[in-house]
């Protein structure tokens, strides 16, 4: 009779596995989120000069776990003429999918929940799923505020996968495989994918600013005009859910950037002492998490018109041209990522250069207009 790990019967185990799984990644979520609540919360207060938790605990460290605790306890208030059970279950329809993700991510050689040969395929597929729960929320909400945020969602999320997947896809094209394991062995030391292919890197994480609801595009829930948006009518919990999934897609999409183009565990020591693999994984992550915080306290949020123009006219035209640049060179010459890396760079100068001086030659033709008009 076969015998499971620890002499447990393999019945008991695989779902005791299951189980044990869970916790942890759902330990890691809500560890992770008050960290980074507190994190967020310090970094806003140094850029905008103010001092930030400092009070509940050493250093205000207590101040998220007191942010918990207040919220867990609050009532559950539902509005009357809401759509219930639509309602109740879009938390967990945007949540459930961030959690989700966690099984392909390589966190150090071996440590992964499954290596799937479509790792990544499976990531973006989950990714896609987080505007189903927004925009259920929005119109289940029966509230102007909220159906316009839940709107604005549909129409920024979709919007902003196409040049997310494109810029995947390029990374894709280079490596040779979708498994998320595969792409983190390919970049031992320096060979780096970020060094072959940093355009894809830029449009991106822009795209993943966008997917993730940050500033300068958190639109879905712009309180300047639309008072929280598709979170007006929650309250308690459900609204803390909501958050919850915010923070961990933004681990996500950091982990996709750190796996993709950053070598994912790769650094010093790593070969002698594997879990040190875990550290690196961890560091590099963060450091990008942090990079979300730092623009969320730097940049205004963009109009809609604004919004939609950055992904149309400008993202989805760059990834399209690198895209078959990158195609084109990888026939060319098989042997050899020089020409793609060279090409990438050039490219990526000319989106930094161009796109300000395009921006300020729309303003001067704004203020002719206005002029004239006047």
């Amino acid at each position: 009779m076969p015998v499971g790990p620890f002499g447990i019967d393999p019945f008991i185990w695989a779902p005791l596995r299951l189980v044990i799984a869970v916790l942890l990644v759902v330990g890691l979520v809500f560890n992770g989120a008050l960290a980074q609540i507190y994190l967020e919360r310090k970094i806003q207060a140094v850029i905008q000069d103010r001092l930030g938790p400092l009070h509940t605990g050493p250093w205000g460290l207590l101040q998220t776990f007191a942010d918990a605790i207040k919220l867990l306890g609050k009532e559950d208030i539902r509005a009357r003429l809401t759509d219930k059970w639509f309602f109740l279950a879009a938390p967990s329809i945007v949540f459930s999918p961030m959690l989700a993700s966690y099984v392909v991510i390589p966190f150090a050689p071996g440590i992964v929940g499954a290596d799937l040969n479509v790792g990544l395929l499976y990531m973006t597929t989950l990714g896609s799923m987080t505007v189903l729960g927004i925009v259920i929320a929005g119109w289940a909400s029966n509230n102007k505020y909220s159906l316009m945020g839940g709107l604005r969602s549909a129409g920024q999320l979709i919007s902003y996968e196409v040049p997310q997947i494109l810029s995947l896809v390029t990374v894709v094209l280079v490596v040779g495989t979708l498994s998320m394991v595969g792409i983190a062995e390919s970049q031992p030391g320096w060979q780096l994918n970020v060094l072959v292919l940093p355009l894809a890197f830029v449009t991106y994480f822009i795209a993943g600013l966008a997917e993730t609801n940050r500033a300068p595009f958190d639109l879905p829930e712009a309180e300047s005009e639309l008072v929280a948006g598709f979170l007006t009518e929650y309250s308690g919990m459900r609204w803390a859910i909501f958050f919850l999934a915010e923070y961990g897609e933004i681990t996500v999409v950091s982990s996709i950037v750190t796996t993709l183009w950053f070598g994912a565990w790769h650094g010093p020591f790593v070969e002698v002492f594997p879990l040190i693999g875990v550290l690196w994984f961890t560091l590099k992550t963060y450091f990008f998490v942090v990079v979300f915080m730092w623009i969320r306290a730097t940049l205004p949020r963009l109009r809609i018109d604004q919004l939609m123009s950055l992904c149309w006219k400008v993202l989805i035209p760059l990834t399209l041209t690198n895209l078959v640049v990158t195609a084109t060179l990888l026939l060319v010459f098989p042997s050899t990522l020089v020409p793609v890396a060279i090409a990438n760079w050039i490219l990526l100068a000319a989106f930094v250069l161009l796109l300000p001086y395009v921006q300020r030659r729309r303003l001067v033709a704004l203020r002719e207009r206005l002029r004239t008009a006047a």
